[in-house]
């Protein structure tokens, strides 16, 4: 099981500062880090305009690298499940010469955080990226890049530090390079992550509360399933119309507006699908409040209940589970000691979440593993807190 470290001191800031060397012929100068995350609860709730539980995790994405002075950007990625080639260059952006996507992927992360940052011009310069996020696993591996890429410019050439700006930065970068329709909720929750606490982000207003999660009679187990998903696929967009298509039926800006009452009057003219998308986004919105608050109280089997219910809505209503992810919820739920379980992020494959006693940790691990038909891999993890310069 991984049990992650401190990231100044981590292996994996070691093992990009020996790839910087052999790559680049030279040290890297400047360190940045920024947190996966896990969320507790408020699934596909963030493009509704609603409420979101996260909380950033000790695994992360680490950036080194030096400022160079051709003008030239060259980035390696030490991650052995990203796409060919792991070494791209090409030229800062200028005025009238901007980054365009391209192959190979996981470099269009980087490349749209260059273009929309915030500060610059941004020099040329060398890195490495490095991480310990499981890709495609429903951590945020893409938003903890992203963030780490902009807190690594934010060294070479500093913007106001406005960390709210720096998230939707960082947001941006994934619609118009990555292709892909998010939410806030992973870019922020990278940014703002706090030690020892959740953050319950409302995503219309951009207000974070920062709950508690240091109880040491509880802890957080990631399961991932190590089936993957792809979300640039039609399923997420393909959702994300049919809350449109339910909100402007109800009238309503957003469903964050609509009451589930006023979903059942319309449910004639919405057809049954977007019905119950709907039903899971209006629902969800509210379990989330009410989750933050039982957590506050330190109320975790209330907290553990709405978790379940999360569950069974994102797989009957919104249909994004799968077979894997019901199989590891059922799974944990049997364990004594287990408050909860649920799946994390976009569905689809990925990871589940579940809230238990410290004391239930092994054995719970122990009885998912012998219940999954998969190999599962564990992670106990704990509140971290968001992205910072790491000194060299």
């Amino acid at each position: 099981m991984a049990v992650p470290v401190d990231p100044g001191s981590s292996p994996l800031l070691a093992a990009a500062l020996r790839a910087h060397q052999a790559a680049f012929g030279g040290a890297a100068v400047l360190a940045a880090w920024a947190p996966g995350r896990v969320n507790l609860i408020g699934e596909h709730t963030d493009y509704n305009g609603g409420f979101v539980l996260p909380m950033a995790l000790q695994l992360g994405t680490v950036l080194v690298g030096s400022p160079t002075q051709d003008g030239t950007i060259s980035i390696v990625t030490t991650s052995a499940e990203a796409d060919e080639p792991h070494r791209v260059q090409f030229p800062a952006p200028r005025p009238g010469s901007s980054l365009s996507p391209g192959l190979p992927r996981w470099a269009n992360y980087a490349k749209g955080v260059i273009q929309h940052y915030r500060g610059g011009p941004v020099p040329g310069f060398s890195a490495v990226m490095a991480s310990d996020i499981p890709l495609g696993g429903g951590l945020s591996s893409s938003a903890a890049l992203e963030v780490a890429v902009y807190t690594f410019l934010q060294q070479l050439c500093p913007d106001d530090g406005d960390l709210v700006a720096k998230a939707l930065a960082c947001q941006k970068a994934e619609h118009t390079f990555a292709g892909m329709p998010c939410g806030i909720m992973d870019q922020f929750i990278s940014v703002m992550g706090k030690e020892g606490h959740a953050l319950l982000i409302d995503c219309r207003s951009l207000d974070t509360v920062p709950v508690p999660l240091s109880d040491a009679s509880l802890a957080v187990l990631i399961t991932n399933s190590n089936v993957r998903h792809t979300l640039t696929g039609s399923e997420y967009p393909t959702r994300r119309r049919h809350c449109e298509q339910a909100a402007a039926a109800l009238g309503k800006a957003s469903l964050r507006d609509a009451t589930l009452a006023e979903l059942e009057e319309a449910r004639s003219r919405l057809g049954d699908e977007v019905f119950r998308r709907a039903r899971h986004v209006i629902g969800e919105i509210a379990r989330t409040a009410q989750a933050a608050q039982a957590l506050q109280h330190r109320d975790y089997r209330t907290f553990g209940r709405l978790m379940v219910e999360s569950h069974n809505s994102l797989r009957d209503d919104y249909e994004v589970s799968c077979p894997e992810l019901d199989e590891l919820v059922a799974a944990a739920l049997e364990v004594d000691g287990v408050y909860g379980s649920r799946m994390t992020g976009g569905g689809f494959g990925g990871c589940t979440v579940t809230l238990l006693e410290a004391g239930a940790a092994d054995r719970a691990q122990q009885h998912i593993q012998e219940k999954y038909r998969g190999t599962a891999t564990f992670y106990l993890t704990k509140p971290s807190g968001g992205a910072k310069a790491l000194p060299l």
